[in-house]
């Protein structure tokens, strides 16, 4: 089974958010960078799982520039085969899918897992545009995935509740919580992702309909506003008159 894996470098979650450039791209400097936990932690190690399964093999892409190869080589250390970095500026959603479609296009991939989101956009919006590049079936929000030969049955996030599904291969698929459980590469894997090859590909040319105009920062939370225990009546009147939830 060939599995591709789609991933992302995204802020840590613990980064502070500013924008340059009037406020159209985000600011880099000082940041710290992780794999997107969503690709990481669900969509590549369910992707591993099941080469160790069913045997295969395990390629994970990336549209970014050289500062992403720290990103990628993490995982090449949790287990991945090889990489793919399509070396251009991820500008869009449709950008990136597009690009990560037409690498794949000639491959014959089985099953092309992404994570349901990233956690810096949180836009769900890469497998879908993905899936209908290669014209393959998509189902997004997986939280259980298992193979009976060419066939996959797929329990997903619902509203209220969870949905079972059967599709045929190849399929792309978006991996919700739930899906598999975290790896943390080992010595011996971080010694031999340095081993592992890592292909630069050129970009396709692709012309994208969305531009980014501005970014802007949520509202500043307000502070807290502590109430005495024995000051009932202050209490009520606070979540009846200001947080009117009462």
């Amino acid at each position: 089974m060939k599995l591709l894996v789609c991933i992302s470098k995204t802020p840590d979650t613990t980064a502070k958010i500013a924008f340059t450039n009037g406020d159209t791209e985000f600011n880099e400097e000082g940041v710290q960078f992780i794999m997107n936990p969503y690709d990481e932690w669900y969509a590549l190690v369910r992707a591993l799982e099941l080469k160790e399964a069913a045997g295969g093999s395990v390629t994970i892409i990336n549209v970014g520039t050289s500062a992403n190869d720290a990103v990628i080589r993490k995982g090449l250390a949790i287990g991945a085969d090889d990489a793919v970095r399509i070396d251009a500026d991820p500008k869009s959603s449709y950008f990136v899918a597009k690009q990560i479609a037409a690498y794949a296009a000639d491959k014959e991939f089985d099953v092309v897992l992404t994570g349901k989101e990233t956690i810096d956009f949180n836009g769900s919006e890469v497998g879908g545009m993905i899936a209908e590049a290669l014209d393959m079936p998509f189902i997004s929000y997986a939280t259980h995935l298992e193979m009976d030969g060419n066939v996959a049955k797929i329990t997903r996030d619902i509203e209220g509740g969870a949905e079972v599904a059967e599709v045929s291969t190849p399929f792309t698929l978006s991996a919700s919580k739930g899906l598999a459980e975290q790896r943390i590469p080992n010595m011996k894997g971080i010694m031999m992702s340095k081993r592992k090859p890592l292909n630069v590909v050129a970009p396709v040319e692709i012309s994208d309909p969305s531009k980014v105009v501005g970014y802007t920062l949520p509202d500043a939370k307000e502070s807290v506003k502590l109430v005495d225990p024995e000051n009932m009546t202050e209490l009520v009147r606070l979540l009846h008159e200001e947080a009117k939830v009462i």
